[in-house]
This record gives structure tokens, sequence and C-alpha cells, in this order.
């Protein structure tokens, strides 16, 4: 058995690891508690591997003028896989990663270095109360946030709440974005529950997601996108129809039916994300 670089996380006590990937040199995935967390090609960080995190790449690509740098704040470091892509593809960006598991920024830091010319700044603690303590000149000036906040398989309940978005949303600039990965399955009951909270307090929301996910045949990521302006999203449909899994839009009319009747989550009402079914994203310690 190939022994690969891992570390017992302090917070939480789960196991995380990188393997090289078998079929891409100078790419690899971070894994938690037995969940592939995030994927890196550190030969050219602009490749993003998992379905959901490409989707969110072609969002962050509509934002002002290509190439041009933003200042983005990300809940959730991972690998970093999105900070490196900013990056690289808008160098000079700002960024700001919030990162509970301050071991995980250590193995990822050792192990999978990102630039040093990257203006890419660690901050460690809990999501929430440390994007609730950001520099006053960040309040207004955030193009850019990012929330991929995951203990093992689900979302902490304090990063789905009405008043966590409230505190999010005040960062953004004027035509900045709200970006979330929403983990769920068949019913989509916290989907829709999401997206409801997220229209309560932005202008415009849009949902991201395989339509097979979206019909509710099997547990997956949706992305959720919020913005005080219009999303400029005319050109998406036709990109993600392309596979090589289908995916849609959801956006106007038929995101109000997709939320229907699901309430808004206060911090008094919120809940963890639910489980996926065992074994759909796990990963056995030791296999490649």
């Amino acid at each position: 058995m190939v022994d690969y670089p891992s570390r017992t996380l302090a917070h939480s006590g789960y196991l995380a690891t990188i393997t090289p990937d078998r079929w891409v040199d100078g790419a690899y995935t971070l894994t938690v508690d037995g969940t592939p967390q995030s994927q890196v090609n550190l030969d050219d960080p602009t490749e993003l591997f998992f379905e959901y995190v490409r989707r969110m790449g072609h969002v962050i690509d509509q934002l002002g003028m290509p190439g041009e740098p933003i200042t983005a704040v990300h809940l959730g470091a991972g690998a970093l896989t999105l900070p490196r892509y900013v990056e690289a593809t808008r160098p000079g960006s700002r960024q700001q990663v919030i990162e509970l598991e301050s071991d995980l920024v250590d193995l990822v830091r050792a192990e999978l270095p990102w630039s040093k010319s990257a203006s890419i700044r660690i901050r460690h603690g809990d999501a929430r109360a440390v994007m609730e303590k950001l520099p006053p000149g960040l309040h207004g000036s955030v193009d850019l946030l990012v929330v991929d906040v995951f203990s093992g398989a689900r979302t902490p309940a304090h990063v789905t709440s009405v008043e966590f978005y409230r505190s999010a949303v005040a960062l953004l600039a004027p035509r900045g974005i709200l970006i979330a990965n929403v983990a769920d399955g068949p019913g989509l009951a916290f989907a829709r529950s999401q997206a409801a909270t997220l229209a309560a307090v932005t202008g415009h929301v849009a949902i991201l997601a395989e339509t097979q996910i979206l019909k509710g045949r099997r547990f997956g990521n949706l992305v959720l996108v919020g913005s005080a302006e219009e999303l400029p999203f005319d050109w998406m449909p036709r990109l993600l129809a392309a596979g090589p899994h289908p995916s849609k839009i959801v956006a106007g009319p038929e995101l109000r039916d997709f939320i229907a009747s699901a309430q808004v989550v206060t911090d008094a009402s919120a809940v963890q994300s639910p489980p996926p079914s065992k074994g759909i994203f796990q990963v056995k310690p030791g296999s490649s």
C-alpha cells in the first residue's frame, strides 16, 4: 500500500490525504474523511476537474473584463483550487481564504504549494466568525465571495441562514457575486431552502447544476449564484448543455417554481446539509 501524505485534523479529527491523479501528471486530489474535497493541477491551475467547480469557474470568468484582477474572499480552503484559478486567470487579484482547520492548510502548503507571488492571505478560524470580522475596507469592495464550507461531506448549519447570507452579501461590491456550493439529494429540500434564503437577501439568484440532480434523481452539487445586479448568463445555457454531464441554469420564474414553498432559513431553524448516500463520494483510505 502506498503511503500518501496525510494528516489527522485537530479540530474535526478527520483524516486528510493527498493522492496523485492516476491519469493526469501534476494533478492531485485532497480527500477529507473519505470524501474528495478538491483537485488541483499544479502544472495548470486553470484546469478544473470537478464539474461543479468548473461551473463556478464559468461564473468567475464573467466578472468584469477578462483577465482583470478582482478582490475575492473564499470561505473554506480545501486545496485552494479556486484561489489558484483566480490567480492564474486574473493575475494580481487580492484574495482572502478563511479555513478552520489550520493543519489542513499546512498539509496543502507543504505538499501542493501555490505561487509565492500570488496575493493570497490565509485567515484561520470559523468561516462565519472570521468573515464577520474582516477589515472594514473589504466591506462593499469584494467582487467574488465563494461559500464552500464543509465538515466532511456536510455543510455546517451556521453558514446556511439568512443572517449569515446578510453578513456575506454586505461584503460585496455593487456588481459583486456570491457563489455557494450546495450538496443535496432527492427531494432537494435543503437546496430549495438555500435558494429561498439567498433570494431573500439579494436581488438576483440562479442555480447551475446537472439536470439529473435538478430532477432529484441523485445526490450531487448545485451551484447557487447571487448578486444585487442581473446576472450575465445569456451565453451559458449552451455551454452547460454541452456536457459531459448535461446541465442547465435555473433563474427567474423557473427559480420561483423550484423554490416553491421552501422557507427562508434562520439561525434558529438552520440545519446542516443532508449526508450523501453511503459510498457515493467515499474513497477508501490508501486507494488511488
